[in-house]
């Protein structure tokens, strides 16, 4: 017997609960758009920020990313989920394709924590991957064998 397991980037990112954008401007005038997201982990999100091009650095707790034309200030809520405001070259809508971006990027590296974690747990489950199958839209099949020594 065996058990197939496709995991879909694109789901995840469809999943996204963040919020729309809205702007205020700050004290010297700047268009500030606030985002918030359903980011929590803060190693993936740094990665997920690379992986969109940002250059990324820790400011007192919160993440600093910078893109050609476009800052982004990420910091938690109090449900530990990261939101954040977007200054520069931006409006709401350009906030929310940035935001929608990043997003993606995590599920991805979402993807690939499960996908990890399947590999190295399925022997201490009595499965072996018998299949693994990367598709054009980056979804993957996993096939595992039941009953199989790893």
């Amino acid at each position: 017997m065996s058990v197939s397991l496709v995991l879909v980037p694109l789901a995840f990112a469809a999943l996204s609960a963040y919020q729309a954008a809205r702007a205020s401007a700050d004290d010297e005038g700047r268009t500030v758009c606030h985002v918030g997201t359903r980011m929590v982990d803060e190693r993936l999100l740094g990665h997920a920020l690379a992986d969109t091009g940002a250059q990324v650095v820790e400011d007192q707790g919160r993440l600093v990313a910078r893109w050609q034309g476009v800052d982004a200030t990420f910091a938690r809520d109090d449900q530990g989920v990261w939101q954040v405001d977007l200054t520069g070259e931006v409006t709401p809508e350009s906030a929310a394709q940035v935001v929608a971006a990043v997003d993606a990027a995590y599920a991805a590296r979402v993807q690939q924590e499960v996908l990890a974690r399947i590999r190295e747990r399925a022997h201490t489950a009595g499965m072996a991957v018998e299949l693994e199958r990367v598709e054009e839209d980056r979804s993957v099949t996993l096939v595992l064998t039941v009953g199989a020594a790893g």
